[in-house]
């Protein structure tokens, strides 16, 4: 696939390794600014992602300029170094996914491998062997095994290279359009059990303090109204309830109530019977 621009500062070597920054492999010269390098990248990105949706028969693209911008994908670029210009000659397109896939036992494991999203080479390049150059070139520098991925969607075409090149035959059926294969769950460990933690002992029941038990210590009182003898001083819930003795005049101030001196009596009048009697 040819463009009408040079290539060589858009995308480098023969592989070019695009993340969602969209940063072009070259360095701008000449004429050339840093903007319209950029465009010229998403102009490669954007008539690639057709082409291969046009091959798979898809109705929309799922690899554009826009949609690397908004995922965490990477994007590898095979280009022609031959021609004047250059050519692109086909692009995979991989990023980290999190899934529920099951096992054979039909378990359910929740993982996040890495998946091949996007494969296309341009249908005059094909046959000869640049899937492949392309592909392994992807499984060197992401450091994984093939039987570790996990395929998008993917075309009887497609099943058919992974099983020609890299033995990849038995697939694991998926509910997801996801398709994985035979050795995908095999270094996978069970996850570690924690250990229940040991209840606690039951700790003694302490005693109170010296000075906790003198707080909680109280005196037995008497009840009402034995308890308002002379000195001892009137709870205040029982205030209310007593009967307010009147001072008597005379009482000198500060007498506590309860020990005024009571009034003489009056003299007594001498009978008049007495007198006549006298």
């Amino acid at each position: 696939m040819e463009f009408p621009f040079d290539l060589a500062p858009v995308l480098g070597d023969r592989f070019c390794v695009v993340d969602q920054h969209l940063r072009p492999a070259g360095r701008p010269g000449g004429t050339v600014k840093r903007e319209e390098l950029e465009q010229q990248l998403r102009t490669v990105i954007d008539e690639l992602g057709k082409a291969s949706a046009k091959a798979q028969g898809l109705s929309t693209p799922v690899t554009s300029a826009a949609r690397m911008e908004s995922n965490r994908h990477v994007l590898y670029i095979l280009r022609d170094t031959r021609c004047p210009r250059g050519a692109v000659l086909g692009f995979l397109k991989v990023g980290y996914k999190k899934l529920f896939l099951l096992e054979r036992d039909g378990s359910h494991v929740e993982v996040e491998p890495l998946c091949v999203l996007d494969f296309y080479i341009h249908e005059s390049q094909q046959r000869r062997g640049l899937g492949r150059e392309l592909f392994r070139e992807m499984l060197q520098r992401e450091r994984v095994q093939p039987h570790k991925l996990a395929v998008d969607r993917p075309s009887e075409k497609l099943l058919g290279f992974l099983r020609k090149h890299f033995g990849l035959c038995d697939l694991i059926p998926q509910v997801n359009n996801f398709v994985i294969f035979e050795g995908f769950f095999s270094t996978r460990t069970a996850p570690a059990r924690r250990p229940f933690p040991r209840p606690r002992p039951e700790e003694p029941i302490k005693p109170y303090s010296l000075s906790e038990r003198h707080f909680l210590r109280e005196e037995p009182e008497p009840p009402w109204p034995f308890n308002l003898g002379r000195g001892s001083p009137v709870r205040g819930s029982l205030r209310p309830f007593l009967v307010r003795r009147e001072t008597p005049p005379g009482t000198p101030p500060g007498t506590p109530p309860g020990t005024e001196t009571p009034p003489e009596p009056p003299p007594r009048r001498a009978s008049s019977l007495g007198r006549v009697g006298r």
